[in-house]
């Protein structure tokens, strides 16, 4: 299992140590607005981290706690998994790499989501060897989507992803090595 640093973060994969934090940040209702729209219970939540675990060990990928090097907590979460058409929760590795991520209502608006997901997507097209990453989010998530335009990724439009219509983004191994480079 992988760990990325960034200035600020260190993205641990899911542990169950993480579970308080994770919790406390997926319970908040504003967290959750786009994406599943309601908060999740503690059971929930220790179920996904289980669930990201075996991922983690079958794929080589996953789901990162984002502690702050600050302040020791879990501020944040983000993942590279297999984007999918419906809400199974099986991962589809027929289907293109995702590029996800959320924060703790505190940290919003200081740049921890793009810090993290420079990483992520390094991890991505690095490690990973992706040819192509993609993003989604609500349509009404402005924050989100800003995010994956700073990531250099193009905005595709509407499309059916985990059930729902969701803004579509994607980028390229190509473009992101001319960003980085």
């Amino acid at each position: 299992m992988t760990i990325l640093t960034t200035a600020r973060l260190r993205l641990e994969p899911f542990e169950l140590k993480h579970v308080d934090g994770l919790h406390a940040m997926n319970s908040d209702p504003e967290v959750m607005r786009y994406i599943t729209g309601r908060p999740e219970t503690r059971e929930e939540t220790l179920a996904v981290v289980e669930r990201v675990q075996t991922r983690w060990r079958d794929l080589g990928y996953s789901w990162w706690s984002f502690v702050e090097f600050a302040s020791g907590e879990v501020v944040g979460a983000g993942c590279i998994q297999n984007l999918r058409r419906t809400e199974a929760p099986q991962p589809d590795p027929g289907c293109p790499l995702e590029i996800g991520w959320r924060l703790r209502r505190d940290r919003w608006h200081q740049g921890l989501a793009s810090e993290a997901a420079i990483a992520m997507a390094g991890f991505a097209f690095g490690p990973l060897a992706a040819r192509d990453l993609y993003a989604v989010c609500d349509p009404e998530n402005a924050a989100s989507a800003a995010v994956m335009r700073r990531l250099g990724m193009d905005a595709l439009g509407l499309e059916t992803w985990y059930g729902r219509s969701l803004q579509a983004y994607r980028t390229t191994a190509e473009r992101w090595a001319a960003r980085a480079g």
